[in-house]
């Protein structure tokens, strides 16, 4: 394995728009690879199935940042993910995560997901109403990024008049489509978006309704309960859960059934393939690229490779989830593929609490878009997509058209 560490070149428009190429070279090129991230920060790839799955499930490796040894790794962290990094279950390793995660599985319960099914079948039948006499529409501003919003909205039990404004500060703090954002914006969507929860906090104790938030509220276990940082570090939580991967799967679902004409056929001929193409739209393209950190509290060897204590480790899911030894002929979408055990939620006591979410919103809005858009076509060539530079990776754009309805 090379000792020089490679590049991620997030400023080239091309890396962005496909990574997979260099993914793939990565992979062969070793088990573990180090290299260097947006913001010139390092760290160990691991870039193999098998090697990710047991790294994720390591406790050697944690999730905490003040773990690892580079300094810069916590300064160069927008404000607000400084301030709740104490607070933050993503963030937190037991025994405080598993406090956290049970409190909040008490609210964030199997049931209430399955509940909002139809709801979120509303939302979506809505948004596509607004487009479908038109004939076009931008997928991703006119409908992927309005549906999960609309949906973590409501079930954080946000008013209809602030969603605009919650929005807003949202795609600032975790849409962020430049490789370096402006740390001054970005903070000052925190501050607008701190303030707001806290206040918005203080209304659900005074009068808690059903929403998710106020079940948060008066969660406790063990007379245990949630502070109030803790709240807003969990309400961030859920953002990212509720909202920014799932406005990923879809537009990069769509986007991949759109460069792939034979399974989006093969997907409207039998839309009981649903579940298992939302998993290969995860597998294959996930929301999270290149993948998920951890930070070594130990010297610890990874596929046969020594890391040093306080390296930051990313598990990059978005290369493992496409290495051959896992999954046959791993480049090829395949919405008919079985065993698809992919790390694209992670895995362990790390595994997404907001997984069933996605995954039920992935397959509510695609298959509609795919019922109520016939002879749906990109609008533009796909190299004019345009795509997010990192981190969280999907469409930033997807016009497309489609046939109108009769009589419009």
């Amino acid at each position: 394995m090379s000792q020089q560490p490679v590049l991620l070149p997030y400023a080239d428009p091309a890396f962005v728009a496909d990574p997979f190429p260099l993914y793939r070279r990565l992979r062969e090129d070793g088990p573990v690879r180090r290299a260097v991230l947006a913001r010139g920060l390092d760290a160990w790839l691991v870039t193999r199935y098998e090697d990710g799955l047991a790294a994720l499930s390591d406790p050697r490796l944690s999730s905490d940042v003040r773990d690892a040894s580079d300094p810069r790794l916590a300064e160069q962290l927008p404000r607000y993910e400084r301030e709740s990094m104490m607070s933050n279950m993503l963030r937190s390793d037991p025994p405080d995560h598993t406090r956290l995660r049970r409190l909040v599985s008490k609210a964030f319960t199997a049931r209430r997901i399955a509940g909002l099914r139809p709801r979120i079948q509303e939302i979506t039948d809505r948004l596509l109403d607004a487009v479908v006499p038109a004939g076009h529409a931008d997928l991703v501003a006119d409908f992927a990024l309005p549906l999960p919003v609309t949906v973590i909205g409501e079930l954080l039990g946000v008013p209809v008049d602030d969603r605009h404004d919650f929005q807003r500060w949202a795609d600032t703090l975790l849409l962020r489509d430049e490789p370096i954002p402006d740390p001054a914006v970005v903070d000052g969507a925190w501050q607008q978006m701190h303030a707001y929860v806290s206040k918005h906090l203080e209304a659900k104790r005074a009068r808690p309704g059903g929403d998710l938030l106020s079940a948060l509220v008066t969660a406790h276990d063990d007379e245990q309960k949630l502070n109030d940082d803790e709240l807003i570090a969990m309400t961030f939580l859920l953002l990212v859960a509720g909202y920014v991967t799932t406005v990923n799967l879809i537009g990069g679902g769509i986007a991949a059934l759109l460069a792939h004409p034979e399974q989006l056929t093969l997907l409207r001929e039998d839309p009981a393939l649903l579940p298992r193409a939302v998993e290969e739209f995860l597998r294959y393209d996930g929301p999270v690229s290149p993948g998920i950190a951890r930070f070594a509290r130990e010297d610890v060897e990874i596929g046969g490779v020594s890391v040093p204590r306080g390296a930051t480790v990313l598990v990059a899911s978005a290369i493992a989830d496409r290495d051959p030894a896992r999954f046959p002929d791993p480049d090829r979408l395949d919405i008919t593929r079985q065993d698809n055990g992919h790390l694209a939620f992670g895995h362990g006591i790390h595994y997404c609490l907001g997984a069933p979410l996605a995954r039920l919103e992935g397959q509510i809005a695609i298959g509609t878009v795919l019922r109520r858009l016939p002879g749906l076509a990109l609008a533009v060539p796909r190299s004019e997509l345009g795509w997010r530079p990192g981190g969280l990776r999907g469409p930033s754009r997807l016009p497309v058209t489609f046939a109108r309805p009769a009589g419009e």
